[in-house]
């Protein structure tokens, strides 16, 4: 059993083999100048901030041999996976399916859908495309994690408030120990993503825990 220090109180993880790092929705449309984020009169810096951090915590977990479970936001070239209401919400010149600097938006499979060359998964590593804003709606994800026997789960990528936050309270419902870790998730808006962290670890935790991705490196450095 190793603690690791966080916010309510200590994360313990019985071992890296329960332990999996989930990375949502790192995206070239959400974070690249002149994708789609960018197109929503978005600040996509406050999303890109995190990359370095992140991509030394992949490296990390990589080293340790964990699961690494990357999501992608998108939909089928048809949209028949795509409700209506997604489409006409928010009253954008631009909206799911229209073709953008990135071709379609949201589209699998397109420029844009692609996760940034540097998370790019490797071989070996699990890609869940996703049709909503968690990644258990509609997916494999619940499966994957019960065949291999994951428990624990570290929680980065983007938005904190909207993919993150939703897919760690499916997580939670089902009895997942969850941690979000604080400098490798982000918002276009810092305030949401704040108001994100307090949320999920008030009441003693009752979505999960937040911590450092230092944190997280230094207590699992022993652990084999």
């Amino acid at each position: 059993m190793v603690r690791i220090p966080a916010l309510p109180y200590e994360y313990e993880v019985p071992s890296l083999s329960q332990l999996a790092l989930v990375i949502i929705d790192m995206q070239r449309d959400f974070l690249e100048p002149g994708g789609f984020g960018e197109m929503l009169g978005n600040d996509v810096t406050q999303l890109g901030s995190i990359v370095p951090t992140l991509e030394e915590l992949l490296d990390f977990c990589r080293q340790k041999g964990l699961t690494i479970i990357h999501t992608l936001e998108g939909h089928q070239p048809d949209l028949s996976d795509c409700p209506p209401s997604e489409r006409k919400r928010g009253k954008g010149s631009l909206t799911i399916g229209d073709e953008g600097p990135m071709g379609r938006i949201l589209i699998r499979g397109e420029p844009g859908n692609a996760i940034i060359p540097e998370l790019a998964p490797i071989a070996g590593e699990i890609v869940i495309p996703k049709p909503g804003k968690g990644a258990f709606y509609a997916t494999e994800l619940q499966a994957i994690l019960q065949k291999r026997g994951i428990t624990h789960l570290l929680f980065t990528g983007v938005t904190t408030e909207v993919c993150v936050q939703t897919t760690m309270r499916e997580a939670n419902d089902r009895g997942y120990e969850c941690l979000l870790v604080e400098d490798c998730t982000a918002s276009y808006f810092p305030e949401f993503k704040q108001a994100t962290l307090e949320m999920i670890r008030a009441q003693g935790g009752i979505i999960g825990w937040t911590s450092s991705a230092q944190n997280i490196q230094k207590a699992l450095s022993g652990l084999q």
